[in-house]
């Protein structure tokens, strides 16, 4: 119960490596990934949470997603997302933080090992439902990522280091043209729409279901029963 505790909604990833017994580790490399690309927008640093696991905190639905995709273009990994409430104030390890969102995220990481994307999400309590709605539409933007390929990621990469189309063909040695094409093939323009709007749909989402706590910049104490 959550009665008369400062809360706030947040999303806590958990990512599990798949096959680490015959494998090597490689938590410390993607924690290290992780840490360089978005450290400044985690509540608490990603830790190594058991063996071939890794645990993520953050009130920042994109940093979420996005640190969900980076870990999911490896085949080595499974993810799984859980959204919903957080105790507060914060401890200094994300190991020893607890609340609904903990429960939830470990429910998707469990789910994600029976799903093709290898990827989940839950919400908890009256996020539910929409949570996975939002999981859905997540769903369908890794599936088109699947179909790319080696040269549509080559692109990509260039164009989210900040490259227009036409400076990304000059460093590939290539036509715009061919640039052009290339970035159809792949769906580079939808998945980038689909990445800015998917953080703010589950934003509304925590925002409309969760009131207050949900966007809470430093808590808000609910006297309301969750689990």
């Amino acid at each position: 119960m959550l009665r008369g505790l400062m809360v706030q909604t947040m999303y806590v990833l958990i990512a599990d490596q798949v096959g680490s017994r015959g494998d090597v580790d490689r938590v410390a490399g993607a924690l290290d990934e992780l840490t360089e690309r978005f450290g400044t927008t985690y509540a608490l640093a990603p830790e190594r949470t058991a063996g071939d696991e890794l645990q993520a905190l953050t009130n920042d639905a994109a940093c979420a997603l996005e640190s969900a995709l980076h870990l999911l273009r490896s085949p080595h990994w499974r993810v799984g997302i859980g959204a919903g409430l957080v105790r507060l104030p914060l401890p200094t390890s994300v190991r020893e933080a607890s609340g609904p969102a903990f429960t939830s995220a470990r429910a998707a990481v469990e789910r994600a090992t029976t799903r093709s994307t290898r990827f989940a999400a839950v919400g908890a309590e009256r996020l539910a439902d929409p949570v996975h709605d939002w999981a859905s539409l997540v769903d369908l933007l890794l599936a088109q990522r699947t179909r790319w390929s080696a040269q549509g990621w080559e692109l990509h990469d260039l164009l989210e280091q900040g490259l227009t189309q036409a400076e990304a063909a000059t460093r590939l040695g290539i036509t715009p043209q061919a640039a052009s094409k290339r970035a159809r093939a792949a769906g580079l323009r939808i998945d980038a729409d689909a990445r800015r709007a998917l953080p703010r749909l589950v934003t509304v989402v925590g925002g409309t279901v969760e009131g207050p706590a949900a966007t809470a910049a430093t808590g808000t104490t609910i006297d309301e029963g969750a689990s």
